[in-house]
């Protein structure tokens, strides 16, 4: 019995679903700077587990937590007024 309930936790592990993810450009970050200040940002939000910024590519990749999700006004509204341009095509 205490090997099919191992069997069984390791098969739901790893069938465990993905965090869900959003990428958004963000036009007008230039500088690290820019970027940690972006990164510190969505980190304070509860509903977001990690931030990936990406300087180069112009873009936040959002991996939210479980069951929740920023809503694009919400993100919209914290680049804006730190003085971004948003674009929520990037994939």
């Amino acid at each position: 019995m205490k090997a099919l309930i191992f069997t069984f936790s390791i098969l739901a592990s790893t069938f465990a679903f993905a965090a869900e993810t959003e990428t958004v450009g963000v036009n007008g970050m230039v500088c690290s700077f820019c970027a940690q200040g972006i990164t510190k940002k969505f980190q304070e939000q509860p509903e977001v587990d990690k931030v990936d910024v990406s300087l180069e590519k112009k873009f936040v990749k959002l991996t939210y937590k479980d069951g929740k999700k920023l809503s694009h006004e919400k993100i919209s509204s914290l680049l804006k007024d730190a003085g971004y341009e948003v674009s929520f095509d990037k994939k």
